[in-house]
């Protein structure tokens, strides 16, 4: 489920692409945000289904092992724990997964098999890979934390998973970090009774809302929120503001001014998270300096119509 400081990141993005190609075209460059953030959906279900097709990989070999000539003792009756891990099965036997695989036609894998390969590979020669097959014990926490930590740690950082993402869609870069975070916390909140629903991408309807008011209202009022940064910051020229920076802070003072539900508080912290991931290293304490002399005269001037309490 997509949180609002990446909705942010990917309204960013799309503002300063806009920018940068001085594109005007407001409904072509909404729908490829739109497409932007539904596309990360795709990343999470392939993330989860590797995991299934390592384990596909695993049992195939097994299999085929078992018919040589001359197998070997091992080979006769090797080791299923890997391929009985209940987590993996709660995976495999989810119609959620299958059908938002079969509708998305998600069939990378079947297609580029080498990168399911890398990962079994790379699992079966870990330390860690050894340690759960040897251990006698059984049950399906175990079992949860062997596959948590073989994402974290040869799924998560692989570069060629990394690199294949990338090629595939560029707007993914900036999403693997997020994603790899969605998919551990889903396979940690994973029991033997609940298992895998592929449901909305959104938390709700206001967020779901939220990518499109925030990028049209910051595209929309572009005069006017340059002239509110130009007048607060006059020893600055504004061509010597990072883009970054001066686009990160006309959508903070959008929500100031655009979005009463939202506190001033969340609105600076996010922004200033934002910079220290995007931006240059002293961006964050510049923005954090502007938006908090801006939120403070627009407080007095009484301009924030903010709806509750703690909202300022």
């Amino acid at each position: 489920m997509i949180n609002r400081r990446h909705i942010r990141v990917k309204v960013m993005q799309s503002v300063y692409a806009m920018h940068q190609s001085k594109n005007d075209d407001l409904i072509r460059e909404e729908k490829l945000l739109k497409l932007s953030v539904d596309k990360m959906q795709d990343m999470y279900v392939l993330l989860l289904s590797l995991l299934v097709e390592v384990r596909n990989m695993e049992r195939d070999f097994l299999a085929a092992s078992q018919k040589k000539i001359l197998a070997t003792k091992e080979e006769l009756n090797p080791n299923p724990k890997f391929i009985n891990n209940k987590v993996i099965q709660l995976l495999n036997e989810s119609n959620s997964l299958a059908l938002y695989i079969n509708d998305h036609k998600l069939n990378n894998w079947y297609l580029d098999s080498d990168y399911v390969k890398n990962v079994w590979k790379t699992t079966k020669e870990s330390d860690f890979y050894a340690d759960y097959m040897a251990n006698e014990k059984e049950s399906f926490e175990l079992d949860k934390d062997f596959i948590i930590h073989m994402f974290r740690e040869i799924v998560a950082p692989n570069e060629k998973i990394a690199d294949y993402f990338e090629d595939k869609n560029i707007s993914w870069v900036d999403d693997i970090p997020f994603v790899n975070t969605w998919v551990v916390k889903t396979l940690n909140q994973l029991t033997p009774l609940k298992g895998i629903y592929i449901g909305s991408l959104y938390k709700d309807e206001d967020d779901q809302k939220y990518v499109s008011n925030l990028f049209r209202k910051t595209v929309l009022n572009d005069r006017l929120l340059s002239e509110e940064v130009d007048k607060r910051t006059p020893n600055w020229d504004m061509e010597r503001i990072a883009d970054v920076d001066l686009i990160l802070i006309k959508m903070a003072i959008c929500e100031f001014l655009k979005f009463p539900s939202i506190p001033v508080r969340v609105t600076i912290n996010e922004y200033i998270e934002i910079a220290k991931d995007y931006s240059t290293e002293k961006s964050s304490f510049f923005i954090n300096g502007v938006l908090d002399k801006i939120a403070k005269e627009f407080d007095k001037a009484k301009r924030l119509d903010k709806i509750g309490r703690g909202l300022l």
